[in-house]
């Protein structure tokens, strides 16, 4: 069953738009996939190079959310570089590069423009059989709900923002949100769960909707 717009007419279009998931699915052939997902935001911590890390950690979820292993990434990037100058870009870019490496991704290009406010993120490439990705629609009464991740992250980087929490919980969420899902993707690749979603934006009760 493939899961798309109704105005698009591709058959390799295994999932597109009518169920906002979190990246979408093309079949190349019998064996393999594109997972295709583009994420950027505003800086959830004033570390430029930790910023980097949570944005590309943040990019390559919805493709481990899918089932899929990320391949390559385009940087995404906004920002005022007349004010803020070149070195904190830098810093930004750094901290995507060093993720990247981590989850066995090459940063291959991006595009840039000049904007007022710094916004950073990945479009990221990956793979995946065309019978064995997984969506976010399909949860079952009785399922048991797994996180990878504690929940809460929103309203902790609200109050970074607000300089409401010391730098100890500061450093924390950091990590947290800086910590690949890829180890999580690996051991469910043993399992068949009946939906698989990113949580982030709109909260659990939000995807779990």
């Amino acid at each position: 069953m493939r899961y798309v717009d109704s105005n698009v007419t591709d058959e390799n279009v295994l999932v597109g738009l009518d169920h906002s998931d979190d990246a979408s699915v093309y079949k190349l052939t019998d064996d393999i996939a594109i997972i295709q997902t583009l994420d950027f935001f505003t800086p959830v911590v004033d570390d430029p190079y930790m910023f980097g890390q949570i944005a590309a950690a943040n990019s390559l979820s919805d493709i481990y959310a899918m089932g899929g292993t990320p391949k390559i990434a385009l940087n995404i990037v906004g920002y005022p570089i007349s004010e803020l100058g070149p070195e904190t870009l830098g810093k930004i870019l750094q901290g995507a590069s060093d993720k990247a490496k981590e989850a066995g991704v090459s940063i291959v290009g991006g595009h840039s423009v000049d904007d007022r406010e710094p916004k950073f993120g990945l479009s990221v490439t990956g793979i995946v059989h065309p019978k064995k990705f997984y969506k976010n629609i399909g949860a079952k009464p009785g399922d048991a709900l797994v996180l990878t991740k504690p929940l809460g992250v929103g309203i902790l980087t609200t109050a970074i923002k607000r300089d409401l929490i010391d730098q100890t919980l500061i450093d924390e969420i950091s990590h947290v949100m800086a910590t690949l899902n890829k180890q999580a993707a690996e051991l469910l690749k043993d399992f068949e769960p009946n939906a698989v979603t990113d949580v982030t934006g709109f909260g659990l009760l939000g995807h779990a909707y």
